[in-house]
C-alpha cells in the first residue's frame, strides 16, 4: 500500500500501491505532497521516534547527574518537530527561567502542560493567527456563542468568494477533526455550515483568547529553531513576589541565557491593563523592548503610537515575529 500525509494540515490516508512516487494535492487543503510506500514511511517515522527517545534519555541522564544547585541547561530545538513534542514540558527546560526569577527573589511556578505541543492547540492557533482576517468569521461567532451559552453557530458562506469559502470550509472541518467542535454539518448547495460547540473548558478558554498565547509561544519556538538559539520558555506561568503579590504571565522566555522577554496577549480590551503592565515591567527589571503587549488586530499606526506613549512595546500578532528578530 501507499500512504499520503499532508505536511501542511496533517491529513493522512492510504492509497493504492501504484500511487507511490506521485505528487498529489491534499483533498483537505490543496497542498501538494509526495506519496510514499507505507513501509518506507513507517520506517522513517520510527527512525525519528527513536532519535527523539535517545535525546530525551540523554537529557534525563544529564539532569540526574547535575548537582542540586547547578543551573539547568537551555534546550535546543535542532531536529525537533515543534508541533508534536513534550520535550520542552520539563523542569530541565524551565531551569534557566527558574534561576532568573530566583535571582530576583521571585518564586516561579511553571505550567508544564502549557508548553506541551503533542495536542492540536498549537497547530490551530498558528493557522488562526496567520490569517485572522478570514478566520475571525468562524472564531468570533464561536466566542459570542460561548459567552451567552448557545450550543452552536450557523455560517452562511454564499456571499464569500470561492477561495474564501473553501478556506473557511477546510478550517471548520479541521476544527471537527481535531475535536474543537462536537459536530460539523456542511450543506454544499446552500453553502452553509453548522457547528455544534464543545462543552470542554479547555476548548472554551482557547477560543476565548488563550489561542493567542499558543500562537505567541509557537512564534518564539519557530524563531529559536530557525536561528539555532538556546532558549528557555514558559507559558501560562505564575509568579509570587517577595511581598506575596501574585501575577500570571502569558509567555516568558530567555534567549541565549541572558535575554529575558515577556509577551502578554490580548484578543479583547487591553487599555485598562496598560498601567498594570507598565508597573509589572519595572518590577521585573525588563527593558521596554523586552515587555511586549501583543494585541490582536492592532494596526501598525496604533502599535507605533502606543509604544511611543507608554513604557511598553505594542505589536500585532502579524508583527510579533518581526519584533522578536529586532531584539537580537
Amino acid at each position: 500500500m501507499a500512504i499520503f500525509r499532508c505536511n501542511k494540515c496533517g491529513y493522512l490516508t492510504e492509497l493504492a500501491t501504484e500511487a507511490v512516487g506521485a505528487t498529489l494535492n491534499c483533498t483537505q487543503c490543496g497542498h501538494p505532497n509526495s506519496v510514499h510506500d507505507t513501509t518506507f514511511f513507517v520506517k522513517k517515522v520510527l527512525e525519528k521516534y527513536f532519535a527523539l527517545l535517545a535525546t530525551q534519555k540523554r537529557m534525563q541522564a544529564e539532569a540526574d547527574s547535575q548537582e542540586a544547585d547547578a543551573p539547568a541547561l537551555p534546550q535546543s530545538l535542532d531536529g525537533i518537530d515543534l508541533y508534536n513534542t513534550d520535550l520542552i514540558a520539563t523542569d530541565l527546560q524551565h531551569g534557566p527561567i527558574h534561576d532568573w526569577f530566583e535571582a530576583q527573589n521571585i518564586q516561579f511556578r511553571p505550567n508544564h502542560k502549557a508548553v506541551d505541543t503533542t495536542g492540536f492547540f498549537d497547530e490551530v492557533a498558528v493557522e488562526m493567527g496567520g490569517n485572522y482576517e478570514i478566520f475571525k468569521a468562524v472564531v468570533e461567532p464561536i466566542r459570542q456563542a460561548q459567552r451567552i451559552g448557545k450550543p452552536g453557530i450557523y455560517l452562511n458562506l454564499s456571499k464569500r468568494s470561492q477561495k474564501e469559502a473553501q478556506i473557511l470550509t477546510t478550517f471548520c472541518r479541521r476544527l471537527y477533526d481535531y475535536a474543537f467542535v462536537a459536530k460539523y454539518f456542511y450543506q454544499k448547495e446552500e453553502k452553509t455550515i453548522q457547528l455544534t460547540l464543545q462543552s470542554s473548558q479547555q476548548v472554551q478558554r482557547f477560543f476565548n483568547g488563550e489561542w493567542l498565547e499558543w500562537f505567541a509561544l509557537m512564534q518564539v519556538l519557530d524563531f529559536c529553531q530557525k536561528n539555532r538559539l538556546n532558549f528557555s520558555c514558559a507559558r501560562n506561568l505564575s509568579l509570587v513576589f517577595a511581598n506575596e503579590d501574585i501575577h500570571e504571565l502569558d509567555v516568558f522566555f530567555i534567549l541565549n541565557g541572558n535575554k529575558p522577554v515577556c509577551i502578554e496577549c490580548k484578543t479583547g480590551e487591553f487599555r485598562p491593563s496598560i498601567d498594570k503592565y507598565a508597573t509589572l515591567r519595572k518590577r521585573l527589571g525588563l527593558e521596554k523592548s523586552q515587555f511586549i503587549i501583543c494585541v490582536l488586530g492592532l494596526t501598525d499606526e496604533q502599535a507605533s503610537g502606543l509604544t511611543s506613549m507608554y513604557d511598553l512595546t505594542f505589536v500585532s500578532e502579524s508583527r510579533l515575529a518581526d519584533h522578536l528578530a529586532r531584539l537580537l
